[in-house]
């Protein structure tokens, strides 16, 4: 491995960050658009206080999408690079690396379903 090849992967890498942070930030800002309803299974202390759960349920819902999002990413580009490797070696193995590669796409869908459930 070079040392732009590292390069790459660093820039990948924050990029990636990048996206994360931008993730948690606009389901924040969604978030403070949309107050809890008052009254609705709240104690009174919270009514009180204006709710304040929508907040936190937001950037629970952001880093549930943004971190399966980072982790999807970072196996996919993992299994990919190995795959582009056996194919090379074997182009019979096609089939079996994009079914490698598909796999870890089900932690980001996952993501979303739990960021629904937080959010519902």
């Amino acid at each position: 491995m070079n040392k732009n090849t590292r390069h790459h992967r660093g820039a990948l890498s924050l990029l990636m960050g990048a996206v994360l942070m931008l993730t948690v930030g606009v389901w924040s800002a969604l978030a403070a658009d949309h107050p809890a309803p008052a009254g609705e299974g709240m104690s009174a202390e919270q009514e009180a206080s204006g709710g304040g759960s929508a907040g936190v349920a937001a950037i629970g819902a952001g880093l549930a999408i943004g971190l399966a999002a980072l982790g999807t990413g970072i196996a996919q580009s993992r299994i990919g690079a190995a795959g582009i490797g056996a194919v090379a070696e074997d182009p019979k193995r096609l089939g079996v690396v994009i079914m490698l590669i598909a796999i870890p796409e089900t932690v980001a869908i996952l993501g979303f379903v739990i960021a629904y459930l937080i959010l519902s």
